[in-house]
């Protein structure tokens, strides 16, 4: 069964995962977190950022096409 953290590390794709990979250590090391759990928060971040663009896009399309 997934776990927070697994669920978390699987927003981390491309890009995103080296963000995540580049802000663990330094972060992890100022507080009291594992650096896999940095790099689950990150990707959880990055995973709301798309369905919040995802979300608006659909509302924005869907009252373009109310409008006719």
């Amino acid at each position: 069964m997934a776990n927070a953290t697994s669920i978390g590390r699987a927003g981390l794709q491309g890009w995103r995962a080296k963000v995540g990979d580049g802000m663990a250590e330094p972060v992890a090391a100022r507080t009291p977190l594992e650096p896999d759990h940095v790099r689950a928060a990150v990707g959880a971040i990055f995973f709301a950022l798309s369905v919040i663009y995802v979300y608006k896009t659909i509302k924005v399309a869907s009252k373009e096409a109310r409008r006719g």
